[in-house]
């Protein structure tokens, strides 16, 4: 009896064991996240927090993506994408534009601020209220092409010659340096530096291109990846757009939050600046559209006539093909 007790026992453990072994066995493997990139337009700042908030929040990793946040590199990022060197990066409807009228084939997947922030700024000392006022006066920019394009357009609207300002290349100078040192004027994010002199008790004019006229109310910055990446990874795109809009509504609903985030990725920054840009794009981000993201035909196709108009490109582009909200979830 002791002994068919025993086996009884031993029976049981083995069949436990066999079991237990079959349930391990039969666990699926957890699959490796996916490593994709993500190229910035320029240093880390609150156009991008939403980006800081998926991958920081798991929201990529909720969709099996690794993302890695990276640094612009030589060369435009839709050539850059479109050659493979990054899966997604943040560019410009301009430098968007541009690339399609060379045959670069790229896409803009969503704009990040649903309406332009950029404009013209000076100090108040200076008294320039209108485009008209920017006669006699000194222009810090860039050296684009755009630019004069821009300034012509709006200072023939107001019935000024643009023959009497100085254009002056400063590069990438800052802003409030170029200020002292004979620069009158220059174009400048509200939502960076505009914030930003807030926060230095510095006033500003600010003379917004979308006030002055629908034309230049075009989509800065906005999210592109190349045709090749569409067609060939439909899927990875969606899961992409997915995370990142919910990093954007996060930035949305929660400012300073999403501040921290941006901060803690990128201490370097100032605070205070971060914080009071991050409340200003919580209103910009997705403004009066349906959805964060969700980009307008007339909006693609009214700037890339007036670059056409321009000859700030050679040839006018198909914008239907240089834009799709389709990734953009509901």
């Amino acid at each position: 009896m002791k002994k068919l007790i025993f086996w009884v026992v031993i029976l049981g453990l083995m069949a436990s064991g066999i079991v237990g072994c079959a349930d391990k066995t039969s666990e699926k493997p957890k699959a490796v996240p996916q490593k994709v990139s993500v190229m910035l337009d320029w240093f880390p700042n609150t156009n991008h927090t939403g980006l800081y908030a998926a991958r920081d929040l798991g929201y990529y990793a909720e969709e099996g993506l690794d993302v890695t946040i990276v640094q612009p590199s030589e060369g435009s990022n839709p050539q850059l994408v479109a050659a493979d060197k990054a899966d997604f990066a943040v560019s410009y409807q301009e430098e968007v534009t541009m690339a399609r009228a060379q045959e670069i084939p790229v896409v803009a997947l969503a704009a990040v601020i649903q309406h332009n922030t950029s404009g013209f700024a000076s100090p108040a000392s200076k008294n320039i209220v209108t485009p008209k006022d920017f006669e006699g006066k000194t222009y810090g920019g860039w050296g684009s092409p755009a630019e004069t394009a821009v300034l012509k357009a709006l200072m023939a609207k107001h019935h000024a010659d643009f023959s009497k300002i100085k254009m002056v290349n400063i590069g990438s100078a800052d802003f409030f340096a170029s200020m002292e040192k004979g620069i009158d004027f220059a174009w400048i994010y509200q939502a960076w530096t505009g914030i930003e002199a807030q926060t230095k008790g510095m006033s500003l004019n600010f003379i917004g291109l979308r006030d002055e006229d629908p034309v230049f109310d075009y989509y800065t910055p906005v999210i592109i990846a190349s045709e090749a990446k569409i067609a060939q990874n439909p899927e990875l795109v969606k899961k992409f757009m997915r995370a990142t809009a919910k990093g954007y509504a996060y930035a949305i609903s929660n400012p300073d939050p999403a501040a921290a985030i941006l901060m803690k990725s990128v201490p370097e920054l100032n605070h205070d600046l971060v914080y009071a840009s991050q409340k200003y794009l919580a209103q910009e981000y997705q403004a009066d559209a349906p959805r964060w993201g969700e980009m307008k035909p007339e909006v693609w196709r009214n700037y890339a006539d007036f670059m056409f108009a321009n000859q700030l490109i050679e040839k006018n582009i198909d914008t239907g093909k240089a834009y799709t909200n389709q990734f953009l979830p509901e």
